[in-house]
């Protein structure tokens, strides 16, 4: 039988060091943590904009859609952009603010996380520098570019 594993004998931390209202990852997780947001987004990075089609490749409800493709915009990271084909009415494409290219990162990261935990088979999506066809992978990097494992990063309260 084995026996549990024993941790340093730290006091357990009994709630985060910095206020909800002061953190980033809260106040993100605030305008990101809905399934659809997130979906929405990643569809916007692929390139996807115009409402019909997000709607056809997400399977989501148009009033959910609307409902967050107006936060989204709300919110600035989205611009939407009137559009017309032929004779139809004006419609309305959604593409990446500058705010929400920024995006970029943090939702490559979830994406290689997934691709190591939960994906199956081997991803369909490669990224690579497009001078060198290098693959590429979301680090931690100090300031004259060497990587750092997340085990080693400190959170510092200042």
């Amino acid at each position: 039988m084995s026996t549990p594993e024993t941790y340093p004998s730290e006091p357990p931390v009994r709630s985060a060091p910095v206020a909800r209202d002061a953190c980033g990852m809260a106040l993100a997780t605030e305008l990101l943590g809905d399934r659809w947001t997130l979906l929405i987004l990643r569809e916007a990075f692929y390139g996807v904009s115009r409402f019909d089609d997000l709607r056809a490749d997400l399977s989501i409800p148009r009033g959910i859609l609307s409902t967050r493709l107006k936060a989204l915009v709300g919110a600035g990271l989205l611009v939407k952009t009137p559009y017309r084909q032929g004779r139809d009415r004006v419609r309305y494409a959604y593409q990446l603010s500058p705010m929400g290219q920024d995006l970029a990162l943090t939702l490559i990261a979830l994406m290689q996380w997934g691709e190591r935990h939960l994906q199956t088979g081997p991803s369909p999506v490669r990224l690579t520098d497009r001078r060198t066809g290098q693959m590429l992978q979301i680090a931690l990097v100090t300031p004259d570019g060497q990587a750092v494992p997340a085990q080693q990063v400190d959170f510092q309260i200042v």
